[in-house]
């Protein structure tokens, strides 16, 4: 093993001097183990993702990057904690290491290959847990995409002065940090603008973008006759209790639609034993109890989400998602795995900005390739794009199935819809005008984007506005 080390110079603390009494010492020693779990996936993610893409990130524009900004109380533990990446002979990486606890082994998160990315192991796992084998290349081979044209120098400089905008930091939000646009226009081409040590091949992590990717791929099950969006997501251990168990209601498209009414224990569920703790979807998502009827409420959960892709495990174990990939020619993508193997299809997935243009296109295109081949049912964008269940009570985004709508916005076209991330991404679906808007960012907390405003003037800055 190549071992590279970068050490914060204090030594690590087992609690903080402040916690009182035993409950907030366990709350602080629990939260130093999430931000060291965060840190060793989001530096696994960037470098060794962008590695295999032949491009390169430092942990330096990690740290500048996707460690900077993030959540209470993770942001004030992250920065100090010591870290090592160790890699193998072949200079690829195999795992990142971050110390939180002189007492307790270093957070690990082990990169299994480009197919499946990096995957955070439970906290108190031993760094002799992940495996040194050489990962296999990539696979299936990406089919043949045609390379959008470059879109005419005059519509070029028009939605580049809206991009310079969102890239300086002047409009759009205050505090908002913009790392690439890509617009694509069916008639005239696509322009990408980026940031300094950002570029087509730069990967960022999706966050819940993902959601509209695993909607993506429920489409893909439910055209292979697999799986009907009206099915109950009918799992062992809830069915076992026959009528007994309310969750039996739960169907496909309650978890789409973010209406299982189950509950969760944050606004937004937050997820962090999942993402950054080290425990596992089946441990995290299914056992959340019921408190409202199935279908009656909106609560944006990550949960849901987690919930849908269980109930195509089966097709997903014979069509993962990177053959997804392969098909659109997102060949910069990966979905990442918990460490038993189960896709977190609610946030982990690594993408570039040109791939998720090409996502976005296959919504304009109704669910087909440029190849003419299928891969999402016929009327699948009108279904993630309709309204159909409960909305949000607040904002002014309503909700379809794995995707939001800006069918309540002033000024954009009202069959326009999203696929919306953490930190500002967002990837703009506008069918009327055949357009799509992909803006990447690391937003710190408590800054925001408009994505609508954003819209606006981009799609003015189009011909044909």
């Amino acid at each position: 093993m190549i071992r590279t080390a970068l050490a914060a110079a204090t030594l690590l603390l087992a609690v903080p001097a402040a916690a009182q009494n035993q409950q907030e010492a366990l709350d602080a020693r629990y939260d130093r183990a999430l931000a060291a779990g965060y840190k060793a996936l989001m530096l696994c993610g960037a470098i060794a993702n962008a590695e295999a893409n032949g491009a390169v990130r430092t942990p330096e524009s990690v740290m500048q990057w996707e460690l900077t900004g993030i959540q209470a109380p993770l942001d004030g533990i992250i920065a100090d904690l010591p870290f090592e990446i160790v890699r193998r002979p072949s200079g690829q990486i195999a795992h990142v290491a971050v110390r939180w606890a002189e007492d307790m082994p270093a957070r690990l998160a082990a990169y299994y290959g480009p197919q499946t990315g990096c995957s955070v192991l439970p906290i108190g796992a031993p760094e002799d847990s992940t495996s040194p084998a050489q990962p296999a290349p990539r696979s299936p081979a990406a089919q043949a995409v045609a390379q959008p044209k470059t879109m005419p120098s005059k519509a070029r400089q028009a939605v580049g002065a809206v991009a310079d905008k969102a890239l300086a930091a002047t409009d759009y939000g205050k505090g908002a940090r913009t790392t690439a646009v890509v617009v694509f226009d069916q008639a005239l081409g696509t322009a990408e603008f980026y940031a300094p040590g950002f570029d087509a091949k730069t990967p960022q992590r999706t966050f819940s973008v993902a959601k509209s990717i695993a909607a993506s791929l429920v489409g893909g099950a439910v055209l292979s006759g697999e799986v009907s969006t009206d099915d109950p997501i009918a799992l062992q251990y809830w069915t076992a209790g026959g009528p007994t168990d309310p969750r039996n209601a739960i169907t496909l498209d309650h978890a789409l639609r973010m209406a299982t009414g189950r509950y969760s224990d944050t606004p937004g569920n937050r997820t962090d034993p999942l993402y950054y703790g080290g425990s596992t979807i089946n441990e995290t998502v299914t056992q959340w109890p019921l408190i409202y009827k199935p279908g009656t409420v909106f609560r944006y959960a990550n949960n849901d989400t987690l919930l849908a892709l269980k109930a195509i495990k089966n097709w997903l174990d014979f069509y993962p998602p990177h053959e997804f990939f392969a098909k659109l020619g997102m060949t910069n993508t990966v979905a990442e795995t918990d460490w038993k193997g189960d896709y977190v299809l609610s946030s982990q997935v690594w993408s570039t900005a040109p791939d998720l243009a090409r996502f976005g296109q296959l919504y304009l295109n109704d669910g087909v390739l440029p190849s003419g081949e299928r891969v999402l049912p016929e009327g699948w964008v009108k279904y993630v794009s309709s309204p159909s269940g409960p909305q949000p009570a607040t904002g002014t985004f309503g909700y379809g199935a794995g995707f939001w709508l800006l069918n309540r916005e002033e000024g954009v076209p009202p069959d326009t819809f999203a696929a919306n991330g953490n930190r500002g991404q967002y990837v703009v679906i506008v069918p009327s005008r055949k357009v799509v808007i992909v803006r990447r960012g690391e937003d710190p907390a408590g800054s925001g984007f408009d994505i609508a405003a954003f819209t606006r003037d981009v799609l003015k800055a189009l011909p044909g506005d």
